[in-house]
């Protein structure tokens, strides 16, 4: 019985998923990297870390990571010398919480939770909304401020606006998890940050315009109206790149498109 994968730790889900020769790839079939495999990229060949250092981040032996590693630069060599669209998705993995100790100081979770972190009351729902001047505002990449409403019982029962610090696009995910979100109402938003908001078990309601407020009492009366397969189209396309953003209390969460082993 062949032994099941260890689910491999990443920081962050990638912003862009998708990237596409300027003649569109002539019809070629796409390069598939996984999530695991751009990982090692970013640790490696972005960060400068060894595959020592990296098999410790991702929480894997160091010949497993070096393998990755050997993969994902044999896909972006295939990509690159035959003019393939390269697509981001799938993998073995499990968000890294801000707890993991190699991460070090820099690491960009534990300094968002130190700045966001907002405790809340037992029995307690959270929803935030992309917020500006009283609207839902329509990029969530973007969004400089999000509005809390702590539900209780179905009754909203405080709220506030939080800024968003200048925070944008991949740490937006994380900067929710920090405020311990339940749910999130916006406009637009991109692939990558769909994914992160799915991995972080934050409820994902898009494609939503008009009054904030009003959103929300829509929303506990079961009468929003929201887009399922909401899609940026703010300045990212689904060809260059459909990314507007990037999980949920301190938790890592399970393996994606797999099973955790020992």
């Amino acid at each position: 019985m062949p032994r099941p994968i260890k689910c491999r730790m990443i920081c962050r889900i990638p912003q862009t998923l998708e990237f596409v020769p300027a003649k569109d790839g002539d019809g070629k079939g796409a390069v598939i990297l996984t999530v695991d495999e751009y990982e090692t990229i970013r640790l490696i060949d972005k960060e400068g870390l060894s595959q020592e250092q990296c098999s410790q981040r991702m929480q894997v032996a160091r010949t497993t990571a070096q393998k990755i590693y050997d993969s994902a630069r044999k896909k972006l060599a295939a990509a690159l010398v035959d003019g393939r669209p390269l697509k981001i998705q799938g993998g073995e993995y499990r968000l890294c919480s801000g707890g993991n100790r190699f991460c070090g100081a820099g690491c960009f979770k534990q300094e968002i939770h130190q700045i966001f972190q907002k405790s809340k009351g037992d029995n307690i729902m959270r929803i935030a909304v992309t917020y500006e001047n009283g609207q839902v505002y329509q990029h969530f990449g973007r969004t400089e401020q999000f509005k809390l409403y702590d539900v209780a019982e179905g009754k909203i029962v405080s709220s506030e606006v939080v800024s968003t610090n200048g925070q944008e696009h991949g740490a937006l995910a994380e900067v929710l998890n920090a405020l311990q979100a339940d749910a999130l109402i916006c406009g637009g938003i991109g692939a990558g940050a769909q994914m992160a908001l799915a991995s972080a078990g934050i409820q994902l309601y898009g494609g939503v315009t008009g009054d904030a407020d009003a959103a929300v009492e829509a929303f506990l009366g079961g009468k929003l109206a929201y887009v399922p397969d909401v899609q940026c189209s703010h300045h990212e396309g689904a060809h260059h790149g459909a990314g507007c953003g990037e999980q949920h209390h301190g938790e890592d969460h399970g393996c994606r498109h797999g099973h955790c082993g020992g």
